[in-house]
């Protein structure tokens, strides 16, 4: 059973980065993992959480479906206020974790808490629905925002996004024939998991270079 956090990367590292787990999988799981070995290697102090209904699912055995992501806002903010971080904070995560950190960023941004936005795979609709967007928050975001995500992505292929209206404060780098796990296929694009996991912390070593902190 782990922890409350599950934390790696050097303790006086000068990023911290917060990082929440999908709709469906635990901040164990070997996507989520993957990621916060790509970026502590990177030399990010990575604390992953999960949220309640996650964590009961590991004593109860119950698979209820998740809540819906705004009814998580209180617990990332709660989150952010345990981990205490010293020094400047990244807020993200995978999928929905990211969606949530989305919602409270710009609260946590305006009051210096945060210094910026991650977001791994980031949900702009449900698969196979395009007309649910989920951008409606990000078209007047203010804190700086780094989004990664794979070309074919179903939850938001670089086609789609292409035509939404997001803040100017979003950046978005993409992954060649990456899915929502940032997976592409090695034999068409040339590209392992790997690969994109090591360009997606680059990108963020990168663009926290580039945040005033």
């Amino acid at each position: 059973m782990p922890g409350r956090f599950l934390i790696e990367g050097p303790e006086d590292a000068h990023v911290t980065i917060l990082f929440a787990h999908g709709a469906g999988a635990p901040m164990d799981s070997a996507s989520m993992t993957a990621a916060a070995k790509a970026l502590s290697a990177k030399g990010f102090r990575v604390a992953r959480f999960e949220f309640g209904y996650m964590a009961a699912r590991r004593t109860s055995g119950d698979r209820k479906p998740p809540p819906r992501a705004e009814t998580l806002n209180p617990e990332y903010l709660a989150a952010v206020v345990e981990l205490g971080a010293k020094g400047p904070l990244i807020i993200g995560g995978k999928s929905m974790g990211g969606r949530v950190a989305s919602m409270v960023a710009d609260e946590l941004y305006a009051g210096g808490k945060i210094a910026g936005l991650l977001c791994l795979g980031y949900p702009f609709h449900p698969p196979g629905k395009p007309e649910q967007l989920r951008t409606q928050h990000l078209k007047g975001l203010k804190a700086p925002a780094l989004i990664c995500q794979g070309t074919r992505d179903e939850f938001g292929t670089r086609e789609e996004v292409s035509g939404y209206e997001l803040s100017k404060t979003i950046e978005i780098r993409w992954l060649e024939d990456g899915d929502h796990d940032l997976k592409p296929r090695k034999k068409i694009s040339g590209f392992s998991t790997a690969d994109h996991l090591a360009a997606m912390a680059e990108t963020v070593l990168a663009w926290t270079g580039k945040l005033k902190i």
